[in-house]
């Protein structure tokens, strides 16, 4: 690393090789496709990052990046570009109908000897899977002495550590019903909840890339993977519908974001249950 005093972030420039240097290897560590029209968020995220390594420009940037070694960096990139917004019981209508249309059949399963999984997938600081457990446990309570377990992954280690947490401000529960909150959550002080062990018990929470190798077999009952595949190109869309597919029951739900929709071959293994609603269609799969 070199020893040169630092630009100031005004002196900085991202030239377009640099730019395509960084998409490249976003590109290949996550499967996020990089437009030219993110040039200027691409800067404005990173510039920071250039001076505070003391480098004099982001070409001496990327070849940080691109040395095997400095693995560390690469997560901290990933890190700094990708968009972590969320909130508790974002897109209502998804956990309405997995309350009134999925859980009573998938209660039932349960209450036969049956195993429940769910599956949310991209799932940022937690607060999706911390509300599927609150919609599973508010709707069928017996679920929590039956075999039900959420896996709940994420890309971003640091989205993960603050997920595994589970310690919240109070402004963020305003979703969240006053009985929720009572039953599920526990006052740390005038600012902060947690959530309670019973329902953290239910989640398992696991560093996982959608474009890498998936641990996991299923199947699942249920996936949510909501306002992640938009940030792919198309043909890493079409892979990642087809992935699910794969680790799906027929009958199956999958939930995805308010702007994504799945499209082309993988189509077929679909069938829409609503908007932004899908279920695995029966007798097709892929290999």
């Amino acid at each position: 690393m070199t020893n040169a005093a630092p630009a100031g972030i005004d002196d900085i420039v991202l030239s377009e090789r640099d730019f395509l240097r960084i998409a490249a290897i976003i590109k290949a560590d996550a499967g996020i496709a990089l437009t030219r029209e993110k040039k200027a968020l691409v800067f404005s995220r990173l510039a920071k990052r250039v001076r505070i390594l003391r480098l004099p420009s982001f070409s001496a940037y990327c070849d940080l990046l691109e040395a095997s070694a400095d693995q560390d960096e690469r997560r901290t990139l990933l890190s700094a570009l990708t968009t972590n917004v969320t909130y508790f019981f974002r897109e209502p209508h998804h956990f309405e109908d997995l309350r009134e249309k999925v859980l009573p059949e998938l209660a039932r399963k349960a209450a036969a000897g049956g195993r429940v999984r769910i599956w949310s997938a991209g799932c940022s600081t937690g607060q999706e899977p911390y509300c599927l457990a609150l919609t599973a446990l508010s709707a069928a309570p017996e679920l929590a002495r039956a075999d039900f377990k959420i896996l709940a992954t994420d890309i971003d280690p640091e989205v993960l550590a603050i997920a595994e947490r589970g310690v919240y401000e109070k402004t963020l529960l305003s979703k969240v019903s006053e009985h929720d909150q009572s039953a599920y959550f526990h006052e740390i002080d005038d600012l902060h909840a947690e959530i309670k062990p019973d329902v953290r018990k239910l989640i398992s929470f696991r560093r996982l890339n959608l474009i890498s190798h998936w641990p996991v077999k299923g199947p699942f009952d249920v996936i949510m993977c909501r306002n992640v595949v938009i940030y792919f190109d198309q043909d890493t869309q079409e892979m990642i519908w087809r992935r699910f597919a794969q680790v799906m029951d027929a009958d199956s739900r999958l939930y995805v974001g308010h702007s994504e929709r799945i499209s082309g071959p993988a189509r077929a293994a679909f069938k829409p249950a609503g908007i932004t609603i899908y279920t695995k269609a029966s007798g097709l799969t892929f290999n």
